[in-house]
């Protein structure tokens, strides 16, 4: 028979005593001082209730990105962020969906919200509630991000970063080679028939068309235009000449080709073998993964895509083909922070690297790197703010310069590691927004959200 103890002496008392009594020096005054200092007493997980959500919006971040702060009734709050170029209501339209509930249920919320979601920046709003609802986890239990969804393989991520196009493809390597004197181990470049489409012969198209400018609405195989061989030896020639400033070791990926066709894409990516690519990007669009298939069928170099793509659902049949070799996720259209992880996971089952896309400020730059510490199979994420000299400065937190060498430090602060500097913010702001005003106009938007009948 076991007895219940029922002194009624203090328990810090009793348990110095028996403490001390009982194993010696093991349980000292200090380290019984240092327990409570160690806990996390600001949060009561199995109690915390979602009470408000409310946006900020900064501008030319590089773009537009809404900033979602999601309030709870013990004082803590998550950020998120719906994707670059998106609006906020995206989110907010989601609010009256998670008010009353507990923030740390990421995987339920999640499961009721994601319905409201879509291919692109239509998605923006579910990712970044679901960004936010991890920063609160993490808050209220007190660890970083990416200790609940696995654990890190790593401590700091390697970015690839944006660099303006020159026509002058001398003046562009010198640009890209300063990116691996500022430390960059991984480059990529646009190379798109902006470069060659006025010099006569090199790219076909109906007349009167601009091939760069009238076809944002065309998808590749609706257009009509197709590069030459002349055209496809300008701009491999384009290429060898960065090489030639870059040297052949770097990894160096390109992006932004233009809506050509099928046939044009396997044209121009064999010639473009002799300079060993690390990926090309989006070659077409991502949901005809037969075509890609065909492309990368005929060329030798990785085909990638993915930034568009909703959910890890999408990624299944790519997987399934091997249509492409590299999955390049957003954080802020796969599903936030687990649904990336879970693309790189979906990746690795198939040999399938992944990339990380991204375009947006620090909040969201910090759910992808959580995300990708837990990745096993990452080679490179994307970052468009390395010249905008307040980016950094937008959050405090984290170690500066926030991208330090070609890589960002993986911040071990619970939650997503950052909080917002309200000044700078505040100064950034989209022209007429406010500061995470109320929302109370959001608080009853309901409609039939069943999925099934």
């Amino acid at each position: 028979m076991i007895r219940r103890l029922t002194s009624t002496v203090p328990r810090r008392q009793f348990l110095r005593a028996a403490g001390v009594s009982a194993l010696g020096a093991l349980w000292t005054g200090e380290v019984l001082e240092a327990l409570p200092q160690n806990t996390n007493t600001n949060s009561k997980p199995s109690a915390l209730k979602i009470t408000d959500m409310r946006v900020a919006t900064i501008a030319h971040a590089p773009m537009t990105c809404p900033l979602i702060r999601i309030d709870t009734n013990q004082g803590i709050y998550g950020l998120g962020e719906v994707r670059d170029g998106s609006s906020a209501t995206y989110a907010l339209f989601l609010k009256s969906r998670i008010l009353g509930e507990n923030p740390c249920n990421v995987e339920k919320l999640f499961r009721k919200i994601k319905q409201f979601g879509g291919q692109s920046r239509q998605a923006g709003g579910v990712c970044g509630v679901e960004m936010a609802l991890w920063d609160l986890a993490g808050k209220a239990y007190n660890v970083p991000v990416y200790q609940m969804i696995g654990g890190k393989y790593r401590d700091r991520v390697r970015i690839y970063c944006d660099t303006t196009e020159s026509d002058d493809p001398k003046t562009y390597g010198q640009r890209l080679k300063a990116r691996m004197d500022q430390g960059f181990t991984w480059l990529k470049m646009d190379l798109g028939i902006d470069l060659v489409q006025k010099t006569p012969g090199a790219v076909t198209h109906p007349l009167g068309m601009d091939p760069t400018r009238d076809t944002h609405w065309l998808a590749h195989p609706f257009t009509g235009i197709e590069i030459t061989e002349k055209g496809c030896d300008m701009m491999a020639e384009y290429v060898a000449v960065v090489r030639e400033q870059v040297g052949m070791e770097v990894p160096l990926a390109a992006d932004h080709f233009g809506h050509i066709g099928v046939n044009s894409c396997i044209r121009l990516g064999k010639r473009l073998t002799p300079y060993n690519m690390a990926w090309l990007e989006d070659m077409v669009p991502w949901y005809w993964p037969d075509l890609l298939k065909q492309i990368s069928s005929e060329v030798d170099i990785p085909l990638c895509t993915g930034e568009d793509i909703y959910l890890p659902e999408g990624f299944e049949k790519l997987a399934e083909t091997h249509a492409v070799d590299i999955f390049h996720p957003d954080p802020g259209t796969a599903g936030g922070v687990l649904g990336t992880k879970q693309v790189s996971d979906l990746a690795e089952k198939y040999g399938i690297g992944c990339a990380v896309h991204f375009a947006s400020s620090p909040v969201a730059c910090m759910a992808g790197v959580h995300s990708i510490a837990a990745m096993s199979n990452f080679l490179a994420m994307e970052n468009h703010s390395v010249d905008v000299p307040w980016w950094d400065t937008l959050v405090e937190g984290v170690d500066k310069p926030i991208v330090n060498r070609g890589f960002i430090a993986v911040p071990d602060k619970p939650g997503l590691g950052v909080t917002l500097n309200e000044d700078v913010v505040k100064a950034h702001l989209v022209p007429g927004s406010g500061f995470f005003e109320p929302t109370d106009q959001w608080n009853n938007e309901r409609s039939n959200d069943r999925i099934w009948s």
